[in-house]
């Protein structure tokens, strides 16, 4: 089993390898036709946004669901660019005041946990982040996938694949030698580590 996760994670991390390079060029493009004098044009300002949203989310998954090897590294600049590019300012913020830097197997953990708990802020809401680890949810409304908190507490995995995080999230913090704890509320969900 624990062959099969580590593919599976070298796989990942290969995707986002792959991916990254194209989409960068495509943000280079789009500097190009700014420089040409295209800067004030909505259809490249959407396409930048595109970018620029891509790029964050190809960084995010790749340390969520990529290879961690030992003794990597992660600062607080990364974290926070991480961060900011794969959320793009939407409904879900994210609060954490010291982000680094961290282990790389550490920070899998708690990006497992913030996607993880971004499913529940479907209706937007704030994650906050607090070394040790504690990542929490919380919102007036939460989505409340009983199903996916069940799989992540160790139940039978059956969940579609867009929930695979609920899966992972619990290897992963094995993996650091920690047990995970979830905390459910109507209005907020804590996840320890």
């Amino acid at each position: 089993m624990a062959d099969e996760i580590d593919l599976a994670a070298r796989l990942a991390s290969r995707i986002c390898h792959d991916l990254i390079s194209p989409v960068g060029a495509i943000g280079n493009g789009v500097e190009l036709l700014e420089m040409a004098g295209l800067k004030n044009s909505p259809e490249l300002a959407l396409v930048a946004d595109s970018v620029t949203h891509a790029q964050g989310r190809i960084r995010f998954f790749r340390v969520a669901f990529g290879r961690a090897e030992e003794g990597q590294q992660v600062s607080a600049g990364e974290i926070a660019d991480t961060l900011k590019g794969y959320l793009g300012g939407g409904r879900v913020q994210v609060d954490w005041p010291e982000p680094g830097p961290v282990s790389r197997a550490e920070l899998r953990a708690v990006f497992l946990a913030i996607n993880c708990l971004e499913v529940e802020l479907a209706y937007g809401g704030i994650i906050s982040v607090r070394p040790g680890w504690e990542v929490v949810a919380e919102a007036p409304r939460m989505r409340g996938e009983a199903e996916a908190w069940a799989v992540a507490a160790g139940g039978a995995d059956r969940l579609r694949p867009a929930l695979v995080q609920f899966s992972l999230l619990p290897r992963a913090v094995a993996a650091l030698g920690r047990r995970l704890e979830v905390e459910r509320g109507a209005e907020r969900v804590a996840l320890r580590f």
